[in-house]
């Protein structure tokens, strides 16, 4: 079993060239998640336990078993499986998995089928066309594009995957509804989704150079620019590094400060800190009461299916140790200094009683943005949702800002 090359089902998989291939098609994976495919393949002919999986992959860095089992549900994603099915992993409780799929090792040598490289395309089923380019410190960042028109580019924010989030009940609407008259672009952060997830740098510098890279990538001369809740302060920052490229700034969400830096009482300060803590103990621990508490804020008002969704996003789009990284830049953001610096006209969209960010933090951001408009939405949600009548308000007030009728 010691090929680089095997088939099973409508997959392949190429060991040297890094890709995973399904009926023709290049299929994206994580290079953790690539690795756990391969060992099970490769070690097949027995059940693999999770120790010798976890020291495969993390070597001797310490990693919690949901890392590992959210790498396997990607795996399994990927070559079209699933934990019900276990048609190609199987799992063995109390012992580990298997990889049990008819697996056959064909002949081949180079040059007879093109390979994708870092910087190839991959075209999922729903249109949108995902591709990478690497940042100079080695990230490779994913971004994707979907629809035609104008240009619109939104800023990665926490908790977005490329391509589940056009089935996920909680993004769908966001993407097909920006993406109905306009072309647009977006990305997942370094830390997420498609991105790396294993990465040195988890900063806000990072996040607004990784926005950089993808606009210089895709040549784009001057475009809309849309940022929701911290990506927002990354778009205000991207507005005053590139002021001749960003034509409107829309941000939804959105705050200057964040919680460690607009705390002023003791009270304000431990809730902040404690949040950064839920983070830690809750994921660490694959616990979904301390994910609800996350997810409580974010959607409040949202339905039973869609607090599952939000909780099963939480769980496969980024690892325990990036989601308390996160937070922890997160809290501690400030553009209040560039904001007043702000040329191109600004649409602020804000939740009434948004639980995540308080309306007060939209209203400051207005006030040092030069000419911004704030236009508060009757909602609760900090993440709007398809059946609230604060969305249909939202895309009317984006349209006629960027003047799509």
């Amino acid at each position: 079993m010691s090929g680089s090359r095997w088939v099973f089902g409508d997959c392949e998989v190429d060991v040297a060239a890094f890709e995973l291939r399904r009926a023709g098609v290049a299929v994206h994976m994580e290079p953790q998640v690539f690795d756990v495919l391969t060992y099970l393949i490769q070690h097949r002919d027995r059940v693999v336990p999770k120790t010798e999986l976890l020291e495969h992959v993390w070597g001797d860095r310490f990693v919690s078993e949901s890392a590992l089992s959210s790498r396997l549900k990607a795996a399994r994603r990927a070559v079209g499986d699933d934990g019900s099915t276990q048609g190609v992993i199987r799992t063995v409780h109390g012992r580990g998995y298997q990889f049990v799929a008819a697996v056959a090792e064909p002949d081949g040598g180079e040059g007879q089928r093109t390979v994708i490289s870092s910087h190839g395309t991959w075209m999922p089923q729903v249109g949108q066309e995902i591709r990478f380019c690497s940042s100079p410190d080695g990230t490779r960042i994913a971004y994707a594009v979907a629809g035609q028109g104008p240009s619109v580019v939104k800023a990665a924010n926490w908790m977005t995957h490329l391509d589940d989030d056009w089935d996920n009940p909680v993004w769908r609407h966001w993407l097909t509804g920006l993406a109905r008259s306009r072309r647009l672009i977006r990305y997942d952060e370094r830390g997420c989704g498609l991105s790396d997830w294993d990465v040195r740098e988890f900063s806000f510098d990072a996040w607004v150079d990784d926005l950089e890279l993808v606009v210089d990538t895709l040549e784009l001369e001057r475009f809309p620019l849309l940022g929701i809740s911290q990506g927002g302060a990354v778009a205000v920052a991207y507005a005053v590094r590139h002021p001749e490229r960003v034509s409107h700034l829309v941000l939804s969400g959105a705050y200057p400060r964040g919680r460690l830096v607009r705390a002023v009482t003791d009270d304000e300060r431990r809730e902040a800190a404690l949040n950064i803590e839920l983070a830690r103990v809750g994921w660490q621990r694959d616990d979904a009461a301390f994910r609800q508490v996350f997810t409580s804020q974010f959607l409040p008002d949202g339905t039973p299916e869609l607090w599952e969704a939000f909780n099963e996003l939480q769980r496969h789009s980024t690892t325990a140790d990036n989601a308390v990284r996160f937070l922890e830049v997160f809290a501690r953001i400030d553009v209040t200094n560039l904001a007043p610096q702000v040329r191109c006209p600004t649409l602020i969209l804000h939740s009434r009683g948004d639980l995540r960010v308080p309306l007060s933090a939209a209203r400051e951001l207005a006030g040092l943005i030069p000419g911004s408009r704030l236009v508060p939405l009757p909602s609760r949600n900090h993440i709007l949702t398809a059946d609230e009548p604060a969305w249909p308000v939202f895309l009317a007030e984006v349209d006629r800002f960027l003047g799509v009728e």
